[in-house]
């Protein structure tokens, strides 16, 4: 039977090809969807760990993260200096990261933070930043390169370069006065620290001395030598990371930083945003499920259409496997046999389709957001899903195979003119 079944599909391999392709589209398009919902979560998720507040600006809470976290938009305001150091100093903080964000260097973020950042920041679970070469800011001018940034810009140590003001792809204005030297690059982390230029926060100060209120004052600008005998102690940073010495505090600094009568400030439990940000994306993930499984419908549907249209054709062919002494039974396992057969060939060729769109996504993902999408053997909701779909596929083929079962052989061998 399975050679008849082979034999048949072969002498229709036009149809039979056009239900393998329909079925490969939506078993890769709801396999990739699926793929980088749970990447993309897992890879937010394990971009930050150990962190128990992160503090700014009072705005909200998913946007602080974004921007402190992910470098995804632009702070509404900075916090002060003072107050960092006020929160510093309290007794419950073990240590803390400052962050000032607002420069990039040809599309990449530029951020200002002190020797705190390599050894406090955590990612994954519980992973140190570790350099793959180079020191850490053992000059004012030093900067150290996330390992995309390094890679993409083909850059490697003692290179000079020059940033710019603003966050914009392009700069319009540069501080090229005060170049940086690369000193140091990171070891790749799969988050957002490969995508961003890492500079001291004396080195944000002293390219930022020669302007006023965010406009560059005319002239020939501070020499380099002078500005290493300057004060360069900033006024404000744009947020700061917080870990705390007992996780039982969390609510009381919490909520004493949102008290704080300095100034309107925040502080959010990552994890916390972390889940309203899902919640925000939430219909979205169900939007894209849905649609999802629509087009798996749809593949079902064209597996039962090419089926159908083909009984026309076969109808002798039926008439003489009955003739030749195949029950009635034997057509309609044929018949479910053959999308069986179809069924397979579009898992085998979605899953393969499926890879390569996660190696494109991965790329675009990875360019713009710092997330990669690892690709690898189909998992246990994978195959769950192939199963389903499979199941889904002989279930449309029966419907076919049963109206086969029913035509009756002195039908399928009278002349029609």
């Amino acid at each position: 039977m399975l050679d008849i079944a082979w034999q048949s599909l072969r002498n229709r391999w036009s149809t039979a090809l056009l239900a393998v392709f329909a079925i490969a589209i939506s078993v890769a398009l709801i396999l990739t969807v699926d793929q980088v919902r749970r990447d993309a979560r897992t890879a937010f998720v394990q971009t930050v760990s150990g962190t128990d507040l992160v503090v700014g600006a009072r705005s909200g809470a998913v946007q602080l993260l974004l921007y402190s976290v992910f470098r995804i938009g632009n702070a509404t305001n900075n916090m002060s200096w003072q107050s960092a150091t006020e929160i510093a100093e309290r007794r419950e903080v073990a240590w803390t990261i400052p962050l000032s964000l607002g420069d990039s260097y040809r599309g990449y973020r530029v951020l200002g933070t002190n020797q705190g950042y390599f050894t406090h920041y955590r990612f994954g679970r519980d992973r140190q930043l570790s350099l793959s070469d180079g020191v850490v800011f053992d000059d004012l001018f030093d900067v150290v390169l996330g390992s995309e940034v390094a890679r993409e810009l083909e850059h490697k140590l003692g290179d000079q370069i020059i940033i710019a003001h603003g966050t914009g792809s392009v700069g319009l204005a540069t501080h090229d006065n005060q170049p940086f030297k690369v000193a140091g690059i990171l070891a790749p982390t799969g988050t957002p620290v490969d995508r961003t230029v890492h500079v001291s926060l004396e080195g944000i100060e002293a390219v930022h001395v020669d302007w006023r209120n965010g406009m560059q004052v005319q002239g020939e600008g501070t020499s380099a030598d002078v500005i290493r005998d300057m004060d360069l102690e900033p006024s404000e940073i744009t947020a700061m990371m917080v870990g705390l010495k007992t996780r039982g505090t969390v609510f009381r600094v919490q909520r004493a930083i949102n008290n704080y009568r300095a100034e309107p400030l925040l502080a959010i439990l990552p994890g916390v945003a972390l889940q309203q940000l899902w919640d925000l994306v939430g219909v979205a993930e169900t939007a894209l499920l849905a649609v999802s499984a629509v087009v798996v419908l749809a593949g079902l549907i064209n597996l039962i259409s090419v089926l159908l249209s083909s009984l026309a054709e076969r109808r002798r062919e039926m008439a003489i496997l009955r003739s030749a002494g195949a029950s009635p039974g034997t057509i309609f396992r044929l018949l479910c046999l053959e999308s069986t057969l179809l069924a397979l060939a579009g898992i085998v060729a979605g899953f393969v389709l499926h890879q390569l769109t996660i190696q494109l996504v991965s790329a675009i993902l990875s360019t713009r957001f710092g997330m990669d999408l690892p690709s690898h053997l189909p998992g246990v909701s994978e195959l769950l899903l192939c199963i389903a779909i499979l199941v889904g596929a002989i279930i449309a083929g029966a419907i076919p195979a049963w109206r086969a079962y029913r035509q009756s052989l002195a039908d399928g061998m009278a002349q029609r003119t």
